[in-house]
């Protein structure tokens, strides 16, 4: 199992990896993957910092833990596979992106030409077991998780985060709201969604808004 991180987030979380509750997580995930199916495979437990650079991030997007069903994680918060079903929170994702930008319902849901873009699609949680959401909650994870927003928050400026449900706005005293952008809605969970704390949000307006307001390209958010 690989637990190298993309080499330009070492500078700021390095120290993070020979710090004690790390190592604990270390063994406790690798017993996990030796001993049950588990999610992401290895080689995606760090996609997120592969895909969006420590430089080039931008944008944020929390989320709580990997999808647990078969071949839906790919170590993006939110995103699946190609060619998977598109879970209830994405497909909700999506139709408020249709509705706020206007591009049509993406087929697919891996969302990695976002994260290309810059947007850090971040779990607290990197790993699950199959079938058992949340499994792997408090065992370290979110320690490290936590030390990224932090990380980026005083070592960037003029980040928009997306705060996305109760869990992912409890991080909001993770960032120094004087130096970034904070956007914060209901969870586009069904339960959440249908209760009206979800659609009408215009998040991935109001993100572009943002950006070219500080001279940062805007995001193409069309995966059609």
């Amino acid at each position: 199992m690989d637990f190298l991180i993309e080499s330009s987030w070492k500078p700021y979380l390095e120290g993070e990896f020979d710090k004690p509750y790390f190592q604990k997580l270390v063994d406790f995930v690798r017993g996990e993957y030796e001993s049950h199916q588990c999610y992401p495979k290895g080689s995606n437990i760090f996609k997120a910092f592969e895909y969006s650079k420590f430089d080039a991030t931008k944008v944020v997007i929390i989320g709580q833990d990997p999808y647990h069903g078969p071949n839906q994680a790919n170590g993006l918060c939110f995103s699946v596979q190609e060619g998977i079903s598109h879970p209830p929170s994405l497909i909700n994702i999506f139709t408020e992106l249709v509705s706020d930008v206007g591009v049509k319902y993406p087929k697919s849901g891996d969302l990695n030409s976002w994260a290309r873009q810059g947007i850090l699609l971040l779990n607290a949680t990197l790993t699950v077991r199959a079938s058992m959401p949340g499994s792997h909650q408090k065992k370290g994870w979110e320690s490290f998780t936590d030390e990224v927003i932090r990380q980026i928050s005083a070592n960037k400026t003029k980040v928009v985060f997306l705060l996305w449900g109760g869990y992912a706005r409890r991080k909001k005293n993770l960032i120094d709201i004087e130096k970034h952008f904070i956007l914060e809605s209901g969870h586009p969970s069904p339960l959440s969604a249908n209760r009206g704390y979800w659609f009408g949000n215009n998040h991935f307006s109001q993100t572009n808004s943002l950006l070219e307001q500080v001279g940062h390209e805007p995001i193409d958010w069309d995966l059609s």
